[in-house]
């Protein structure tokens, strides 16, 4: 089963909170709330949760045969 909650941590400030991945499309862009820091997908990532994220995003948990 494909997950949509994942807890994103900050690499700036190590705030951390779980967010509603989309299932459509990849977040390329995502704005910490505690420090203001703008994350964008490590170099071979697709999206913030792939990076950032506790779990990957639904894409690639279908690609990998997680779902």
């Amino acid at each position: 089963m494909i997950k949509l909650k994942s807890t994103i941590k900050c690499p700036e400030c190590g705030h951390e909170k779980e967010e509603t991945m989309p299932t459509d499309a990849c977040q390329h862009f995502y704005k910490c709330e505690k420090c203001g820091a703008l994350l964008k997908p490590k170099p071979g990532d697709c999206c913030v949760y792939c990076s950032y994220g506790t779990v990957p995003c639904p894409p690639i948990q279908q690609e990998r045969g997680m779902g």
